[in-house]
């Protein structure tokens, strides 16, 4: 008798349905561990986690904030002291330098008083010197001090060439031949260019 021969497709067919077949207890294993993680006790507990961890991120967002605002308003007041500090300084400093000048002003005037009378130049000459020595002391002070000009190479970063003339000698060209107005400086800035006269 002729044996039925099988066909091998069928027999894959029949090999895959027999092994993706859910047998009965598997089922039952997977039905109890679904309900395990569906428990609402683990549901509340999970809950109960995230609301805990959420109060801490807002306690510690609320003290970050607070932490910021202070730090900011501490800013703020401290630009503000500083700002009030600076102006006083400046007020304080004009208010010493002007205390320094009375002095000399007092002198301007018993030497002006002492004029309308005086009768010898000689007395009055030395007078008016004394008061330009303690008006050049009190500059010297400050960090006021004149720039020197005269037989020195003219330099635009402290004088200020008014006019030109002939050098009358070779060596003369381009120094400084005359000064028409004093220069000054105040520490290393100068406050005053040097009107001078050039040689060429």
């Amino acid at each position: 008798m002729k044996q039925k021969k099988e066909n091998p497709l069928t027999k894959e067919t029949t090999n895959a349905q027999q092994s993706s077949e859910v047998k009965p207890e598997e089922t039952s294993a997977m039905t109890e561990a679904i309900d395990e993680l569906l428990l609402p006790e683990d549901i509340s507990i999970a809950e109960a986690k995230l609301k805990e961890e959420m109060e801490t991120l807002q306690k510690k967002y609320d003290e970050l904030n607070d932490t910021h605002l202070r730090l900011m308003a501490e800013f703020d007041n401290y630009r503000k002291r500083t700002l009030r500090e600076k102006a006083e300084m400046i007020k304080s400093a004009g208010e010493s330098l002007i205390i320094n000048l009375l002095p000399l002003i007092d002198d301007l005037e018993r030497g002006l008083k002492t004029a309308e009378s005086a009768t010898d130049v000689d007395a009055m000459k030395q007078g008016l010197d004394l008061i330009y020595v303690k008006f050049v002391a009190f500059l010297k002070q400050n960090g006021v001090n004149p720039i020197e000009t005269l037989d020195s190479d003219f330099d635009t970063a402290y004088h200020e060439a008014v006019t030109t003339i002939p050098a009358p000698t070779e060596a003369q060209k381009g120094k400084v031949i005359d000064s028409i107005q004093k220069g000054y400086m105040m520490r290393d800035k100068v406050i005053r260019y040097a009107k001078v006269v050039v040689g060429e």
